[in-house]
Parts: structure tokens; sequence; C-alpha cells
């Protein structure tokens, strides 16, 4: 039978790559929180997606996001950790091509527009905010740890794949978004 519990942790402290134990509170937990949070969150989107090239993008960022884990829970130094990898320039540039190729099938913007339309989309703008969260986790912890720019530009670019992967959905799905009034 598999154990889903240690015990280890009731003190407040957790165990992190390396074999370091750090408050559960700590800056590092934070954004580790947040992003499993996202990951999750777009699992859901991965469950509701029928577009196969667009499913794709999304289980690829999901793998990012626990690459980008790893390397924050090792405190910068996965290089140090066997069989861990870490998220380089490429995946940010990666990201900017899904962003393209999804926004060309994006109507135009005219303004801002209200998260929802179809339960994809709606989740996708959840997953986006979200997003933004971890990536505001992700710079506080950068004042404690080293961050790379990597994993900095990626958390920032991710946002504006979901937005747009929001708006993809919404209209393939034929449900365009709301605009504020005011």
């Amino acid at each position: 039978m598999t154990i889903f519990y240690t015990r280890k942790g009731d003190d407040g402290k957790t165990g992190i790559l390396g074999g370091d134990r750090v408050d559960k509170d700590s800056t590092c937990m934070d954004a580790l929180g947040d992003i499993d949070e996202l990951n999750s969150s777009i699992g859901i989107a991965v469950s509701l997606c029928k577009h196969s090239q667009l499913r794709d993008m999304l289980k690829d960022v999901q793998n990012d996001l626990f690459i980008i884990s790893a390397e924050l829970a090792s405190f910068g130094n996965v290089s140090g950790i066997k069989g861990l990898s870490s998220i380089e320039e490429g995946s940010v540039k990666k990201l900017e091509t899904y962003t393209d190729e999804i926004g060309k099938d994006v109507p135009e913007l005219k303004g801002f527009v209200l998260p929802g339309g179809s339960d994809l989309g709606a989740h996708l703008h959840y997953s986006r905010a979200i997003a933004r969260r971890a990536e505001r986790a992700v710079i506080r912890v950068s004042r404690d740890m080293k961050v790379s720019g990597s994993i900095k530009g990626y958390m920032n670019r991710l946002s504006s794949f979901l937005f747009a992967a929001a708006l993809y959905a919404n209209a393939k799905g034929s449900r365009i978004e709301g605009h504020p009034w005011y």
C-alpha cells in the first residue's frame, strides 16, 4: 500500500530537494504552493479542452511548471541534483511561439474583456489570474534566493499565454467574452 503521509511536517517544516528542511510558510513554499495551484488549475483546463493543439500546449506548460518547482525547491541548485533539468531561455521562447500560434485565431481586442465565455475559456482566465499571483510569489522568493531570469521570464509570459488561450478557446467555441462598462 502507498503511504500518503510521513508525519515529518507536523513541526511546521517541510523537506526540499537536497534534503534540507524549511518553514512551510517561507516565501519559497508560498511560491511552490501557488505554482502547484496553477498547475492543478491548468489540469482542469486540459480535462475540458477538446482542441488537441491547445491541449498539448497546456500539458507542456504543466511539465514546465514541474521543472520550475523543482528548481525552486532545490533553492536554485538544480545542477547539484541528479536527473533534474532547469527552465532555459528556449522555454520562454517556446511559450512566446505558443502564444503567437493561438493568437492568430483570436479576434482583435478592442478593450478589456470580462473573464468568462465557455467553461474552458473561463477556466483559462482563472488560471491566468493564478499565474499572475504565482509570478508575484516567484519575484518575492527571488529576494531570498537566486531565481534564474528564465524562470522570471517564463512566469511573466505564462499569464499572456493563458490569456490568449482563453480568448482562443472562446473563439473556437463561439463564446466571446463580454466587455466591462464604465
